[in-house]
């Protein structure tokens, strides 16, 4: 039989996910789009509890960087407070609320007590404050550009930020994960020279910690073997809902057991009854409907024992 296409071997972790792993998300936009995939499956997942962060240095300040400093937000010409460590979903009224919401993103993380973190890195360049004092930024909050000055990490410096995230989880797997998406704002051939950069940092990671560190190689799975851009969103740059789809199954295949292939078979019917659009959503026929399909899908989760 004729191939059309690269198929990318994924080497099996040493910890497969089970139905009741505690999986944490962490990093770019693309953890967001497969940490909802977890979720939308009724798996436990905590996904982006610090927003959408795409370089490691900011990933390792929101986790280590202590909450309540006044240092870490402003106030806007407009009275919002924002947190430099995070996205705008941590926007506020006041300093107060602010620092709450990011005291509260920290708790869930460690109080959540990973077993499984996937770290899904975009990029290694960082946008670092300049006034009143240097601090590298996880969002510039649409600040003037001239307060801020662009940062590349090198490679040994990738690696040593790295090995400090999976030291804050001593016991759990870390997988690494690089995002598929363009960067054409740096020209093609420096947004491959970033990725190259996490690439060779994960690998010294990975060498390092073979016990603990895992690789899923959810960039080539889009570029090598996709490879085309029917698999790319309107702009070209990201990848499609498709190509996010197919990234999802690739990882359940290779990084979950038996009992969780077991489980997304019998989710499946479910899955399809979810995503249903009635044309009369308040008609009697689809509130029975989807009582049905709640119901099918409680059956499921103790089916299958699955922790709230």
């Amino acid at each position: 039989m004729m191939q059309f296409s690269t198929k990318v071997s994924i080497l099996p972790p040493a910890r497969t996910l089970s139905v009741n792993s505690h999986v944490t998300f962490l990093g770019s936009c693309f953890a967001e789009h497969v940490g909802a995939r977890m979720k939308q499956s009724g798996l436990p997942a905590l996904v982006n509890p610090f927003g959408v962060l795409y370089n490691p240095l900011s990933i390792l300040q929101a986790l280590t960087q202590n909450p309540i400093s006044d240092t870490l937000y402003f106030k806007d010409e407009h009275g919002t407070w924002h947190c430099w460590l995070t996205d705008s979903s941590f926007n506020a009224t006041s300093l107060e609320a602010c620092k709450a919401g990011v005291l509260s993103a920290r708790g869930r993380i460690f109080e959540w007590r990973p077993d499984t973190l996937i770290v899904t890195l975009g990029t290694n360049r960082y946008y670092e404050r300049l006034e009143p004092s240097p601090l590298a930024v996880g969002n510039c909050h649409k600040q003037p550009a001239a307060t801020f000055r662009e940062v590349s990490l090198s490679v040994e410096e990738t690696t040593t930020i790295l090995n400090s995230i999976c030291m804050l989880f001593p016991s759990a797997q870390v997988i690494f994960t690089v995002s598929p998406f363009r960067y054409a704002k740096y020209g093609f051939h420096d947004s491959q020279l970033a990725k190259a950069t996490l690439l060779l940092a994960i690998d010294a990671v990975q060498k390092a910690r073979p016990d603990q560190v895992n690789y899923f190689p959810a960039y080539e799975l889009v570029l090598d073997e996709l490879r085309d851009y029917r698999f790319y969103a309107e702009d070209m740059l990201h990848p499609s809902s498709q190509a996010i789809d197919y990234v999802w199954e690739r990882f359940v295949q290779a990084f979950m057991d038996d009992e969780c292939h077991r489980y997304f078979v019998d989710f499946e019917p479910i899955r399809k009854a979810l995503t249903h659009r009635p044309t009369d959503p308040s008609s009697p026929q689809n509130v029975e409907f989807v009582n049905q399909t709640r119901q099918r899908f409680a059956e499921l989760v103790e089916k299958y024992n699955i922790e709230p």
